[in-house]
């Protein structure tokens, strides 16, 4: 008998196909394959036995086969401080700074303390299941993203003759940010349909 219900299962094949979406959005390595997987390729891949740790994803940037992410899918419904500590271990031996743990339950406070206190030397960002379970990208009313690199930033601010503090903004625990995984004084331009000039452009500073 598998230790996930049919439910569980479910939304686990879909919180996994979401974060696929989101990290080929950022800009890592994606095979089409990995997003479209049906829910019964999933099972043949996984198993019905499975366990959430088994999901674990590594992916490098498309144009940087050097900067890489982890996945982290721990098993225990609560993640505490000694849960984290190994993951974090293994990050700095592998010389990997970057990573996002997919929990069931939100973290203790305690457990936030240690992200928050690693966060010079790692990047570490944390999604519960029930946010994943349909891509927040996926919603009707949700514009079209894009961040902008440092060099589209700077070409944007001089073309504009403005400064980053003079733009709207977005702030930095908005669903859309934490999906592409923005960073404070990120700009991100935003694209939506219009009837009359096809499309509107605006920017966004991340705070």
């Amino acid at each position: 008998m598998s230790t996930l219900s049919e439910d569980e299962l479910t939304r686990l094949y879909k919180v996994r196909k979401t974060m696929m979406e989101m990290l080929n959005d950022r800009g890592y390595l994606v095979e089409e394959f990995e997003i479209k997987m049906s829910k019964q390729e999933f099972l043949h891949k996984y198993g019905v036995n499975m366990k959430r740790q088994d999901l674990e994803i590594l992916k490098a940037k498309r144009n940087n086969d050097e900067k890489k992410i982890y996945v982290f899918f721990p098993e225990g419904a609560k993640v505490g401080v000694k849960e984290m500590r190994p993951y974090a271990e293994r990050l700095r031996q592998e010389e990997i700074s970057q990573a996002i743990f997919v929990v069931q339950q939100k973290l203790t406070p305690k457990s936030l303390q240690f992200i928050s206190e690693v966060s010079t030397m790692l990047h570490l960002e944390v999604f519960q299941e029930e946010e994943l379970v349909v891509n927040v990208k996926d919603h009707a009313i949700v514009p079209e993203h894009q961040p902008l690199t440092n060099a589209e930033k700077k070409s944007l601010l001089e073309r504009y003759t403005v400064k980053e503090s003079q733009l709207p903004r977005i702030q930095i625990n908005d669903p859309i940010a934490r999906y592409y995984g923005l960073n404070r004084g990120q700009i991100v331009k935003i694209i939506r349909p219009s009837e009359t000039a096809g499309r509107y452009v605006t920017y966004r500073y991340v705070v």
